[in-house]
């Protein structure tokens, strides 16, 4: 249980007054999953600051881990200033940095992304509803994922939905009104679906490319995308759609695992880098034997030296 210091009162708090609140009072004593929630679905700034300080032990610390989590997901243009999101000097992102942190959202914690689509939930007798209203929308499939209205940067939505396998990500920021920015969030989804398709140009099983191994019982493996060999381009661009690959280190050494990343598979429309998706090992290779291993290691030193004729 999570105990309410006073930061999070919004009566003593002048920064979240007028702002969206869970209600909290100091001395509560809250679960880490409603305080969630209060920050999931009725958008509690209270909320906010009380999760930090238990998670941080200070809004600042809390706010250092959101920048080191942003530079590792390569959110390159957001700086965060606060843990929620009010107005401050400083702070910055833009829509794709935002796309970026909910593709992250929806991929890397699904079952967190799945408390997005509540419509509404109730603390201390205190029922309030989704701020995202595109939850009701009946032309389509949204599923998340969060609203944010401040005076400085006016109304802004990061909403999400799915059509068969595909999903989109759209983003609005600084609309003058609530009403624009859902009414923007739905052209947006709309247009995406209508104008784009996601293809799998690499089936799951698929080996994309095969490799030499070093050092393993194996010569050779397979490489593939896994899991994530899909992408979404604009319609009838499939013909276009061209696939490359960079390994990690120059050559493959066993043992390696099923799953394994061991590189980067770049897609390119019509000579434009626009997806990336790890290189994965398909097969277990297991080390060879002593003396497999020593002729390994008499071909590598060849190959460096005198080039493939050798490999």
């Amino acid at each position: 249980m999570v105990t309410v210091g006073k930061d999070a009162w919004a009566t003593g708090n002048p920064a979240l007054r007028g702002s969206s609140v869970m209600f909290l009072k100091p001395g509560d004593q809250v679960s880490v999953a409603d305080l969630n929630k209060g920050i999931i679905i009725q958008s509690g700034n209270d909320a906010c600051i009380a999760l930090a300080d238990y998670v941080a032990g200070s809004q600042e610390s809390f706010i250092g881990l959101m920048n080191a989590y942003a530079k590792r997901l390569g959110l390159t243009n957001t700086t965060f200033q606060t843990v929620h999101g009010l107005d401050a000097p400083g702070q910055f992102s833009t829509a794709r940095d935002m796309a970026l942190l909910g593709k992250a959202l929806i991929h890397d914690v699904p079952d967190e992304y799945a408390i997005h689509k509540e419509k509404e939930f109730t603390f201390n007798n205190i029922r309030q509803p989704n701020r995202n209203r595109l939850l009701w929308s009946t032309n389509l499939h949204v599923d998340g994922m969060k609203t944010g209205t401040t005076a400085g940067a006016g109304y802004n939505l990061v909403a999400s939905a799915t059509q068969g396998d595909m999903r989109l990500i759209s983003v609005v920021l600084g609309a003058k009104t609530d009403r624009i920015r859902f009414n923007e969030s739905e052209k947006l989804l709309t247009w995406g679906f209508r104008f784009f398709e996601t293809v799998t140009p690499i089936k799951p099983d698929a080996t994309f490319v095969t490799q030499r191994v070093w050092f393993g019982d194996k010569r050779e493996v397979n490489l593939g995308a896994g899991d994530a060999g899909s992408v979404t381009i604009p319609r009838g661009q499939l013909k276009n759609l061209k696939a490359s690959f960079t390994l990690n280190e120059p050559q493959l050494t066993a043992p390696l695992k099923k799953g394994q990343v061991v590189g980067t598979i770049d897609f390119q429309l019509n000579g434009k880098s626009i997806e990336q998706r790890p290189l994965m090992v398909m097969e277990n290779v297991e080390e060879g034997g002593f003396f497999s291993r020593m002729w390994d290691f008499v071909l590598m030193k060849l190959h460096q030296w005198f080039g493939s004729w050798f490999s």
